[in-house]
């Protein structure tokens, strides 16, 4: 077998050259680029975890294209402390190493937090499905939290008409914050867990399973109750500027979902 030969002969880059349609890009980049991260928590001060990366610039529409290498060499460069300053620093990098205008990241990982059951006390891992969005336009830096809570929901008019029982679901709500200060993932999640019927836990016994079954029934929640009691929170909060709130009611007695979502910008 013949190896290919080693050389050190200049290699034409054709991302540089021109490209004359005079189209320009919005977003060009790399996704779901996996890497190990250190994720800032309220309890233990931080976690490891496994995240998902997208990473895109703008492109010129005079440049034929990016240089996809050089996001995954960002990436690689140390290890990835997800703060707020960091994700800055690292699409003021994008921009310098790309030579764009504008920068974009997305960091998806699972967000785990320890609870205790609410009568046995047991404690187990939940986690949870957070997501970091930075940009970087027109020398703006805007930060964005997506955090997806599952919970129980207890429908109220179930309860209403029926002699015993009401149906119940589990329920996932994805929340969208943008935020000009810090705000810990764990006061996200506390505010859409206290907004359902019931929380949801990793492990119950029997007690515990009495207690959150008995709580949803006392505590019934449409879906449009759902998203409004999060909303007057959110309304609440000075370091939230715009917020998206979906709610999913994976129904229990039909073959669809009932939704619902509430869109604000505070700053309107």
């Amino acid at each position: 077998m013949t190896l290919p030969r080693m050389t050190t002969e200049i290699l034409p880059d054709i991302q540089n050259m021109v490209d004359s349609r005079g189209i320009a890009i919005n977003k060009v980049g790399i996704k779901n680029f996996r890497l190990p991260v250190y994720v800032q928590d309220q309890l233990n001060k931080g976690q490891h975890t496994i995240a998902e990366c997208s990473m895109y610039v703008n492109l010129p529409c005079d440049f034929k294209g990016t240089h996809m290498s050089r996001f995954a060499e960002i990436l690689n460069a140390e290890e990835f402390v997800v703060t707020l300053q960091s994700m800055k620093g690292t699409l003021l990098k994008m921009t310098k190493m790309l030579h764009a205008r504008d920068a974009y990241i997305e960091l998806a990982f699972r967000y785990f937090i320890k609870k205790n059951a609410p009568v046995s006390g047991i404690a187990s891992m939940m986690d949870y499905k957070v997501t970091l969005i930075g940009e970087l336009v027109d020398n703006r830096y805007v930060i964005f939290v997506k955090t997806v809570v599952p919970i129980t929901s207890l429908c109220p008019c179930s309860k209403e008409i029926s002699c015993y029982g009401a149906h119940n679901q589990r329920s996932y709500v994805t929340v969208t914050v943008e935020i000009k200060r810090f705000v810990w993932i764990e006061e996200i999640i506390k505010i859409i867990e206290q907004s359902g019927s019931c929380e949801v836990y990793g492990i119950l016994k029997r007690p515990d399973e009495k207690y959150v079954t008995e709580k949803a029934y006392e505590n019934p929640k449409f879906v449009e109750d759902i998203v409004r009691d999060i909303a007057v929170q959110l309304n609440q909060d000075d370091r939230i500027v715009a917020y998206e709130i979906e709610s999913e009611n994976v129904e229990s007695i039909h073959n669809h979902s009932a939704i619902a979502v509430i869109t604000c910008d505070k700053r309107a």
